[in-house]
């Protein structure tokens, strides 16, 4: 019966939006339509995007996003930019990225011939995922890039590859590893069993790879979510770590390093220089030094971002 409430709830929070958003009604309106209290008809249209029944994206380009996106897209000689506006509030909110890389995702996804999508971890990519609109493809594949079991032996809330499976009908192929082995000795043997063998396979084909880009500072995401010890940051630190992705942790010039925890990690290598679309997701001013050196390394050959951070990667 609750259930059942439930739903009914929805469906009329679902009708308070379309009426709201779509139709133009006022709440007023509303309200006599649905024969509820003007009261009622407010809180049914604030349900419906509180439960994101109801999605809205920026259609007009803005000219200054615009224009710092071509010269990215110039000096780093990029397939893809896209450049939001900055929120001064939330200068590290992934909300306006995490929008774009979802209409990346819808684009690609929409194809009727399959393809394959390579997901990274991270919130502005988790995000992005949340935001793609439901659609069936039974044909697609979609794969990670990073093996999502953390050293207590939990799987990282920010996985997104069964999530997106959900959303589209794909199958899907997870890294079913520790994030880090430990050993260089057991990560190899661990990579060249069958199953993770074919799911690296598959990553190879990939037609678009969607990546988060962490900092390696004391606040670096892999520490924050318990992949990397305080000890294991440190030492990437000390050896000229400046950022990652999927776990792969590089110095200034975008180089890969090639000791310290990536001996012993599971991800799947980057591409260098990147041949498959590699579109790298991120803003804010403690993320501006790695995804300036992931771009110089030819890490990524695309970047999802905002305006302060594109602003601050083009002054560097």
């Amino acid at each position: 019966m609750a259930a059942e409430n439930d739903k009914s709830r929805l469906d009329d929070a679902a009708r308070a939006g379309w009426l709201y958003f779509i139709a133009g009604h006022t709440q007023d309106e509303i309200a006599k339509m649905l024969q509820v209290s003007r009261a009622s008809a407010q809180r049914l249209v604030s349900l419906c995007l509180a439960e994101r029944l109801i999605t809205f994206r920026l259609e007009h380009p803005i000219a200054a996003c615009m224009e710092l996106a071509a010269r990215l897209k110039e000096r780093f000689d990029l397939v893809h930019c896209e450049v939001v506006p900055a929120d001064s509030a939330a200068p590290q909110a992934t909300a306006g990225i995490a929008e774009r890389c979802a209409n990346l995702l819808d684009s690609t996804l929409r194809s009727e011939t399959p393809v394959i999508v390579a997901l990274g971890t991270g919130r502005a990519v988790r995000a992005a995922v949340e935001r793609v609109t439901p659609i069936d493809r039974p044909n697609h594949q979609i794969v990670s890039l990073v093996g999502n079991i953390s050293a207590d032996g939990s799987a990282s809330f920010y996985d997104t590859v069964g999530r997106l499976a959900d959303r589209t009908g794909a199958r899907h192929y997870p890294m079913p590893l520790p994030f880090l082995m430990s050993s260089e000795d057991e990560r190899n043997r661990m990579v060249r069993i069958e199953p993770i063998a074919k799911v690296k396979a598959v990553a190879a084909r990939a037609d678009l790879r969607l990546v988060g880009i962490g900092q390696m500072d004391q606040k670096a995401q892999v520490h924050v979510d318990g992949f990397v010890t305080r000890d294991e940051l440190f030492e990437m630190m000390r050896l000229g770590a400046i950022g990652e992705i999927t776990g792969w942790a590089y110095d200034a010039k975008g180089r890969v390093l090639k000791a310290g925890t990536n001996k012993r990690l599971t991800s799947i290598p980057p591409e260098v220089p990147a041949k498959t679309t590699t579109i790298g997701a991120a803003v804010g001013a403690a993320k501006v030094a790695a995804i300036s050196a992931a771009l110089s390394g030819g890490l990524i050959n695309g970047l999802i971002t905002d305006e302060a951070t594109a602003r601050a990667i083009l002054e560097r």
